[in-house]
């Protein structure tokens, strides 16, 4: 967690007042990947997935991160104000391009 809150005050100079971990077993998924929820010091909420695999991040599984961000929302009952998406696995194009038509921040080579 303490990487996890010095690499957003590094890259993206945001402080956070409070961050909390989501286990994916309380949104009903199985999937392995790490979730934060966030509030910033400007009041802003802030979800956070961590992404870690081998294997090329694709189209699809932006189809599934979507569903668990649509999860998350009526689990903790707020909209999130900003969306970031870490992973350190290569990037398929259209999976990028979807991301970005969906306003999600997304930084490779997170670990």
């Amino acid at each position: 967690m303490k990487n996890l809150t010095n690499y957003f005050l590094e890259k993206k100079d945001i402080i956070f007042k409070d961050l909390n971990e989501v286990l994916p077993k309380e949104l009903n998924s199985r999937k392995k990947i790490g979730i934060y929820c966030g509030t910033s010091v400007n009041k802003e909420y802030v979800a956070i997935f961590i992404y870690d695999s081998k294997s090329r991040f694709i189209r699809k599984n932006v189809e599934d991160l979507e569903k668990m961000f649509e999860t998350l929302k009526t689990y903790k009952e707020h909209n999130f104000k900003k969306k970031f998406l870490l992973i350190s696995s290569p990037l398929c194009s259209k999976a990028k391009k979807t991301l970005e038509d969906n306003k999600w921040s997304v930084d490779i080579d997170f670990m």
